[in-house]
C-alpha cells in the first residue's frame, strides 16, 4: 500500500459478508504500530516481523478486542492504547497504556480524535512523504454488495456502499450527529488525503475526501 502501511484482511467469526483490516504502520526508528487487530499465520507474522518491531496496538473501540490478548501474549512488550470509553473492557483482555491523547509522538502516525463517537474513536492519519492515508475502526465504513441473506439483511438496514456511517454506527456509537459530521469535513481537509481505509468494507482512493464529505452528508 505504502512503504510504511501495510493492511491484512481476514474474516470475521461467524460471517462473510462483513470483513476485517488490520493496518500495519512503520513508525520511526523501524518500530510497528497495529490497528484493529487481526491474526495470521505463523509464516505471515514471521513476514511482519521483518517489517519491523511489534511495539504499539492500537484498538478502535471496545468491540475490536477479539485478538487483543493474542497479540498481546505473542508481544509482551507490545503497548495498548484504545479510545477512552474502551479502557475498562480492554483491560479485560489485556493491559491498557492510555489513550489517544498518550499516544507517542510520531510524524508517521498523528491520532484525530472524532467528535460526537459515544466509542470515543480516533481516525489515524498514516504519512508517507506527502502523502496521508486515514485508518477508521467503526466510524466510516465502505461494505460492498454481498451475496446471501447476510448480504440481504445489510442491505435492508442500509449498511452497504459507501463511505458512510451506517445506520448501526449511527444508533451504537454516535451521540452527536452534527459534530461527527463537522470532523469528518475537517478530516477531508487534511492535506495530502490519498485514501481512507476503514476496517470494515473496500479501501477507498482516489476521491477519499469526497468520500468523507459524502459520509457527512448522509449524517
Amino acid at each position: 500500500m505504502e512503504e510504511n502501511l501495510w493492511l491484512v484482511e481476514g474474516e470475521l467469526p461467524g460471517g462473510r459478508a462483513i470483513r476485517r483490516r488490520m493496518s500495519i504502520v512503520r513508525l520511526s526508528g523501524g518500530r510497528l504500530a497495529f490497528h484493529n487487530a487481526v491474526p495470521l499465520r505463523e509464516e505471515a507474522m514471521r513476514e511482519v516481523e521483518r517489517f519491523g518491531e511489534p511495539a504499539l496496538l492500537l484498538v478502535p473501540n471496545r468491540i475490536h478486542r477479539l485478538d487483543v490478548h493474542a497479540f498481546s501474549e505473542r508481544y509482551p512488550a507490545l503497548r495498548v492504547f484504545t479510545a477512552a470509553p474502551a479502557q475498562a473492557k480492554v483491560w479485560e483482555v489485556a493491559p491498557v497504556e492510555g489513550t489517544w491523547q498518550d499516544l507517542p509522538v510520531d510524524r508517521a502516525l498523528v491520532a484525530h480524535p472524532i467528535a460526537g463517537s459515544r466509542f470515543g474513536e480516533a481516525a489515524f492519519a498514516v504519512r508517507s512523504g506527502e502523502r496521508v492515508s486515514l485508518l477508521f475502526g467503526d466510524t466510516v465504513m465502505n461494505i460492498p454488495p454481498a451475496a446471501g441473506p447476510e448480504g440481504l439483511l445489510l442491505k435492508a438496514i442500509g449498511s452497504l456502499g459507501g463511505p458512510k456511517v451506517t445506520p448501526l454506527t449511527r444508533l451504537l456509537a454516535v451521540f452527536d450527529r452534527s459534530a461527527l459530521a463537522r470532523s469528518l469535513r475537517r478530516l477531508a481537509g487534511l492535506p495530502g488525503l490519498c485514501r481512507l481505509v476503514p476496517s470494515h468494507g473496500r479501501v477507498v482512493e482516489p476521491d477519499a475526501a469526497d468520500g468523507l464529505r459524502r459520509a457527512a452528508d448522509g449524517l
